[in-house]
């Protein structure tokens, strides 16, 4: 019988105070382990390691050693697939396919059995890594990130792919910021506090997002609007907003994640706030851990916490650690 969902953290959630200089990559790992925020340890591979992909025996074996010090375990490496990262033209399949071993060898040598990709990587350069993929024990798990949804036409070609090839080291990773119930309250607080907010553009953008969630239009065309007319208005900071909101908050019901639970690897339990009763507003996580519970997923529920884009004074730590009771809370049916 399944253990059920296990709880763990991206060392992403903590990015502020990793990039201002107050932990190192190994205090960091220590502070989780100190905190019990674990026991799973999910790292960016290009966030977290100076050399990545290249990884040192020395660096392996001292990060396997720190997380057995902490009580901790690895469990997902976040690897980047940057296919635009020449101006002249994206990358080719078969550089992907170069960029994707080398990463996975990294998550190999540093204990990672999942590891984080991106849909940049197309379905044949995915099929093309999958031979190491399975020879090294590396899953590979498909991120699936609002505004993009099961049916999506982009995750469609994947999923056809990876039922088509049948293989176990094929699979997908949740956002659980692709089955958003709102605009986070904390970012709309922040923009209208902003002294060069326009109202009209934050009504704006709320009704477009609104009109996307419930099915009235595309999120990706309503995004291209709300871009193009916050530039005529001069309003940078709105562009910047109204982007936001359309590109972080999905739409996708949490009952769509039942088309795929079978091929679930691994979760990115995405949340932006937690209010004083101990929930989150935005996103529907008393239905999300019933349904992961129920189906059957024994994979990691991996932290992330994403409203330091507008509420920059929280500590990180101490809302991760209440993001995680919630979620006990709910995987144990209180």
């Amino acid at each position: 019988m399944s253990a059920g969902p296990q709880i763990g953290v991206t060392l992403y959630s903590f990015t502020e105070p990793y990039h201002a200089g107050e932990y190192t990559f190994e205090e960091l790992i220590r502070r989780v382990g100190e905190l019990g925020l674990g026991p799973g340890v999910e790292i960016v591979g290009f966030q977290s390691i100076r050399s990545f992909p290249a990884v040192s025996d020395s660096f392996a074996s001292r990060f396997r050693g720190l997380l057995d010090e902490a009580g901790l375990v690895p469990s997902a490496l976040g690897a980047n697939i940057d296919v635009c990262r020449r101006r002249d033209r994206r990358m080719s399949d078969e550089e992907t396919v170069e960029v994707l071993e080398a990463q996975i060898r990294a998550a190999k040598k540093l204990g990672f059995r999942v590891m984080r990709v991106q849909f940049g990587a197309a379905p044949d350069a995915l099929e093309a890594a999958l031979p190491l993929a399975e020879a090294s024990d590396v899953k590979l798990g498909m991120e699936i990130h609002a505004p993009h949804s099961v049916d999506h036409p982009t995750i469609l070609a994947l999923r056809e792919r990876f039922d088509r090839l049948g293989s176990p080291y094929l699979g997908f990773i949740p956002d659980f910021g692709a089955s958003m119930e709102s605009i986070p309250p904390g970012l709309l607080a922040h923009w209208r506090g902003l002294d060069a907010a326009r109202p009209d553009v934050i009504e704006a953008t709320t009704e477009a997002w609104g009109r996307a969630h419930r099915g009235e239009s595309d999120p990706f065309e309503e995004r291209r609007r709300l871009i193009e007319e916050a530039t005529e208005l001069g309003d940078g900071p709105g562009r910047d907003l109204a982007a936001l909101t359309m590109n972080l908050f999905g739409h996708q019901s949490p009952a769509a994640w039942d088309e795929i639970m079978h091929q679930v690897v691994h979760v990115h339990a995405k949340f932006y706030e937690i209010g004083a009763d101990g929930t989150e507003p935005s996103i529907r996580y008393a239905d999300l851990m019933d349904r992961f519970r129920r189906g059957g997923f024994d994979g990691f529920l991996s932290s992330e916490w994403e409203g330091n884009l507008f509420s920059p004074n929280v500590d990180p730590f101490d809302i991760v650690g209440r993001q995680q009771q919630m979620m006990r809370r709910y995987l144990e049916g209180s």
